[in-house]
C-alpha cells in the first residue's frame, strides 16, 4: 500500500498508487506521489514516466475521512470549556498543499508523463491526468469532479484541459462524469482499450516516447510547458483559496456531513 516506483523497461519509470479500497489519498499520499514523480523525472536514464494505480479505480481524490475526523474533533472541542485549540484546519491545508504538489510534479516532470487510467478518475485524479502529457484509459473509465457534492472546489483548471469550456462548467456544476470514449472524442484521451490492456497500451506509448533522444525529449517537455496558455499551478492555487473559504465559512462541513462514505472517505464504487 502506498506509492511505488518500478522500471520495467529501459528509459521508462512506472509510478504506481495503491491506497485501497478506492485510492482516496491521505495527505502524506499526495506528497509521496509528488516525490516519486519528481524523482523519476530527474533520473537521466528515464525518458518517460507512466502513472498508474492498483485496485478498483485510478483515483478517488482526497481521503475525506481524514478531513472529517478533524471536523469531528473541532465539533467536540466547541462543546468543551477552554478547548480553543480545536479550531484548526490542518487536514484541509495539508490536502490543499499535497494536491498542489502532486499535480505540479506531474506537470513539471522533466520528461513526459503518460497516465494509465482504469475505472473511476475523480477529484484529485482529474488534477493528475489533466496535467499529464497523454492519457490511456480503459473502456470503463469515467472522469469527473464531484467536488460540489463533497463541500469542496478545485481542479476545474485541469478538467478544462480535458473538455471544452462549456462542457467543463456543466460537468463541474452537476458533478456528472464523462466516459473515456467521450474524452477520446474531444481529443484528450490518446487511446481507449479494454481494462486488461491499459497498462500494455500505456507502456506502448511510453516506449515510443522513450525511443527519442533523452536530452531532446526533456527540451521538448520544457518547450511545450513554456507555451502553455494557462499557468496551471497558479490557476489551481487560486481555486484552492475558495476551497479554504468554504472550509472556514462552515459550508464545507455542512455539505460533507450529508455525504455518505465508506472507510476510505469516498463513495463505495
Amino acid at each position: 500500500m502506498g506509492v511505488s516506483t518500478s522500471s520495467p523497461e529501459k528509459g521508462i519509470s512506472v509510478v504506481t498508487v495503491d491506497f485501497p479500497p478506492v485510492n482516496a489519498l491521505p495527505v502524506h499520499g499526495w506528497f509521496d506521489l509528488a516525490d516519486a514523480v519528481r524523482t523519476a523525472g530527474r533520473d537521466p536514464e528515464i525518458r518517460c514516466v507512466v502513472l498508474t494505480a492498483e485496485g478498483r479505480g485510478f483515483n478517488a481524490g482526497v481521503d475525506i475521512k481524514e478531513i472529517q475526523r478533524e471536523q469531528d474533533r473541532r465539533e467536540y472541542g466547541r462543546q468543551q470549556d477552554g478547548r480553543r485549540g480545536a479550531t484548526g484546519h490542518g487536514a484541509l491545508i495539508g490536502a490543499n498543499r499535497g494536491c498542489a504538489e502532486a499535480f505540479a510534479a506531474v506537470y513539471e516532470c522533466e520528461v513526459p508523463v503518460v497516465a494509465a487510467v482504469r475505472g473511476f478518475c475523480l477529484g484529485g485524479g482529474i488534477g493528475l491526468v489533466g496535467n499529464a502529457d497523454a492519457i490511456v484509459a480503459s473502456d470503463d473509465a469515467t472522469f469527473g469532479l464531484p467536488e460540489l457534492d463533497r463541500g469542496a472546489l478545485g481542479a476545474a483548471t485541469h478538467l478544462a484541459r480535458l473538455v471544452p469550456q462549456h462542457l467543463m462548467r456543466a460537468l463541474y456544476y452537476t458533478s456528472r462524469t464523462a466516459t473515456a470514449a467521450e474524452l477520446h472524442a474531444h481529443g484528450s484521451v490518446w487511446r481507449v482499450v479494454p481494462r486488461a490492456e491499459v497498462q500494455d497500451a500505456a507502456l506502448e506509448l511510453a516506449r515510443e516516447i522513450a525511443a527519442k533522444d533523452g536530452q531532446l525529449i526533456r527540451l521538448a517537455k520544457a518547450a511545450i510547458n513554456g507555451i502553455d496558455p494557462v499557468d496551471v499551478r497558479r490557476s489551481y492555487r487560486f481555486e484552492q483559496g475558495f476551497t479554504f473559504e468554504a472550509g472556514l465559512s462552515g459550508v464545507a462541513d455542512r455539505v460533507r456531513s450529508t455525504f455518505g462514505h465508506d472507510a476510505s472517505g469516498e463513495e463505495d464504487r
